[in-house]
C-alpha cells in the first residue's frame, strides 16, 4: 500500500491491512511469517514542516525463525504500536557523515511522493524481534561433537580441551 503525500495534503490517510505470509518480504531466509499480519493507523502530513509524514499504528503478526543454537523452529509472536516521523529526504543531511543528535535517531527520511506501507511494516518487525534468536532462554543447542540436539538427547560427549601448555612441543 502506498502512502501517498498528495493525498495526505487534503486528509489523514487511515489504513487497516492484512498481509497474508509471503506478500512482505524479509530477505532473511531464516525469519519468515507464520500468519496473517494485522496492521491499522493513520498517516499524516504535519502542517508547517516541509512535508514532514507521521504514522501511527499498531501491527499484530507470529514471527517463526530458526533458533541460533539448536536449529529449530521458534515462534516470535509481535503485538506493537509505533509512531514514526519521515522527512522528505531533500531536507536530510548534505553528506553520508554526519553527527546526529538524540532527536534525529527517532526521524526516518523518504524519497519521492511517499512510503510504501509494506516498507514501514518490514522495520518494525526487524527490530521488534530479539538480535539472537533463540526457542527458548536455556537452549541447550547442537552437540560440537556429535550434531545431535542437546535439548532432544542428552548425547554424554565429552568436549576435550587440550592442555595448551605443551602446544610448543608439538611444533618440533
Amino acid at each position: 500500500m502506498f502512502l501517498n503525500r498528495r493525498e495526505m495534503e487534503l486528509r489523514k490517510v487511515r489504513f487497516e491491512e492484512t498481509f497474508r505470509p509471503g506478500e512482505i518480504e524479509f530477505f532473511d531466509k531464516k525469519l519468515w511469517q507464520a500468519g496473517p499480519m494485522s496492521v491499522a493507523g493513520v498517516a499524516e502530513l504535519l502542517p508547517n514542516t516541509g512535508g514532514e509524514i507521521r504514522i501511527r499504528g499498531s501491527l499484530r503478526v507470529v514471527m517463526e525463525a530458526e533458533c541460533d543454537r539448536c536449529l529449530d523452529v521458534a515462534q516470535y509472536p509481535l503485538d506493537l504500536a509505533f509512531d514514526l516521523f519521515y522527512e522528505p529526504l531533500e531536507a536530510g543531511p548534505e553528506s553520508p557523515e554526519v553527527a546526529l543528535e538524540a532527536a534525529d535517531s527517532s526521524v526516518d527520511f523518504y524519497e519521492g511522493e511517499g512510503l510504501e506501507l509494506e516498507n514501514v511494516l518490514r522495520e518494525q518487525v526487524l527490530l521488534a524481534l530479539p538480535m539472537q534468536r533463540t526457542c527458548r532462554e536455556n537452549c541447550q543447542g547442537i552437540c560440537p561433537i556429535c550434531g545431535q540436539n542437546r535439548n532432544r538427547v542428552a548425547c554424554g560427549c565429552k568436549l576435550v580441551t587440550p592442555d595448551d601448555r605443551w602446544a610448543a612441543l608439538r611444533n618440533l
